[in-house]
Order: C-alpha cells, then structure tokens, then sequence
C-alpha cells in the first residue's frame, strides 16, 4: 500500500472535517454576504452604510471563525481550514506530505461544496452583482494593492498564531485570536484586497463568479505571506518552538500532525504550580 493509500486509510475523519469546516465558512459567509449586500436585504435598509455593514460582516465571520476552530470538526482537524495554513505547517515539518496533500484537496473540494449548497439555498441573491458568491476581487487599490495587502494580513495572522499556539498560558485562546482578526481584517482590509488569506475560500467563489483574473492573487500572496511568516518566527525562537499544527489542541481528539503539544501543556503545568512553601523545620 502506497503511502497515500495509507493516509487516506487511517485520516480520512480528518480530511472531511477540513471539508466540512470550510464548507461551512462559505454557507455563512454566503448567507451574511447576501444578507448585508442584496439591495432588497431589510438588514441594508436598516444599516444603509456600508462600512457599518462591512463591520456586521466582520463580526459574522468572526464568530464564524471561532466557532468552527472550537467546533467537533476544528478539533478533530486542527482547523487549518486553508491551504495556504497548511502549506506552511508542511513547511514547518508537522505534516507528512500525502496528510498535507489530502488536507488541501479537501479544503478546495469542501469550499466549492459549501458555495454550491449555499447557491442552492439562497438562490439567485446571492448570485447578485452587489453579492457576487462573495467573490475576492482586488479594490481600488489595484492588483499591486491587494497583492501586497494579501501578504501582509497573512504574514501578521501567521505571526500571531505561530506565536500564541505555542505559548504555554495562551494556546488554548488561539481561536479568539485567529476570529479577531478575521474580523478586523473583513472591516479594514476588505476594500483593499476582497480579504481572502485562503486560496480554497477564493476559488470556491470565483467559479460560479467567474472572477477569474485576479484569482493568481489569492493563490499566491496568501501562501507567501505565512510562508515568510514561518520563516521570521523560525529564526527568532527555532524550530523547536512550534509544538503541533492544530490551531485547538485542549481536547480529547486524536492529534494525526507530528506533535510535541505535551511538552507545551508541560510548561504550563510547571508555571502554574505554587511556589512550594518554605519549611519550618527547626522553628
């Protein structure tokens, strides 16, 4: 049995809760996208500015974000839910390359499936110009904006959940971090750039979209941004800083990555002990 036929074999679950998670992450950004874009949208008539309703958007996909990390799926994965985030823990040694390879065919495959369900469900409204699949398409800024803004929203979220995961006391929050700023980056940096950071999220909208031009973009900066990432967090605190590639590692999910998170969860045993109290013998 090739070494392929045997991560499919025994990863499976890990490959469809990949699919599942950002298959999910389209429906809702699908359904809020239709719901604070659609001109006939009651929530547009009550928010008429759209930088008010791109900061609702925000905050959907936020929570979004942090509820699929947290969720059955996220835990049992590790919640890449993007290529590009898996590109770069390949890189960093955690995957094997077939569980790499299978996460990343998933993820597109899981995306595409979520755009096609949401499509189904919301029907022509989402298909609407002012909804467009909610399609990433660079912004006023141009190509060379978005290309450069794409790189550096993944290269600070790479930052942050390179640094955070491996930190004893605050690896269990990573999911809120990793949400604040999907959040901050949908109300800050969507003009610019659309916010995509996923390769999979992208193409899974441009397809029915037909945003195919700028689509080298989302497949290029994305990867690039965390890869440099990696590379600055490497050379900082080493490669032995980076314990697993689960974004949530405090359950009872089986862990499929090569993992050293008890180490980590070892360090935070060892700091949170009580200092031990001073003895009294002869006193």
């Amino acid at each position: 049995m090739s070494r392929s036929s045997e991560a499919l074999s025994a990863h499976w679950p890990e490959y469809l809760a990949e699919a599942a998670g950002l298959g999910f992450f389209m429906v809702s950004a699908c359904a809020f996208g239709t719901l604070l874009g659609h001109p006939d949208s009651p929530v547009v008539r009550v928010f008429p500015d759209p930088v008010a309703r791109r900061v609702l958007m925000g905050l959907a996909m936020g929570v979004t974000a942090v509820g699929l990390i947290y969720s059955p799926w996220g835990q049992r994965s590790g919640a890449h839910f993007n290529p590009a985030t898996t590109l770069t823990f390949w890189r960093l040694g955690k995957l094997t390359t077939a569980d790499a390879a299978f996460y990343a065919l998933f993820q597109l495959l899981g995306g595409i499936a979520g755009v096609w369900v949401a499509a189904g469900a919301l029907g022509e409204r989402v298909g609407h110009p002012s909804v467009q699949y909610v399609a990433t398409v660079p912004g006023e800024a141009g190509i060379a904006g978005a290309f450069a803004a794409e790189v550096g929203i993944t290269f600070i979220l790479m930052s942050v959940i390179l640094r955070v995961s491996n930190t004893a006391g605050l690896a269990r929050f990573t999911p809120l971090f990793a949400g604040a700023l999907v959040a901050t980056y949908i109300s800050v940096e969507a003009p610019i750039s659309g916010m995509s950071m996923n390769p999979a999220r992208s193409l899974a909208s441009a397809i029915p979209a037909g945003a195919w031009a700028p689509l080298w973009i989302y497949f290029v900066a994305p990867p690039l941004g965390m890869l440099l990432a990696a590379h600055v967090y490497v050379k900082r605190w080493g490669l032995g800083a980076v314990f697993c590639a689960k974004l949530h590692h405090d359950n009872s999910k089986r862990c499929i990555f090569r993992c050293r998170y008890t180490e980590l969860t070892s360090q935070r045993l060892e700091h949170a002990a009580p200092e031990p109290e001073p003895s009294r013998l002869g006193t």
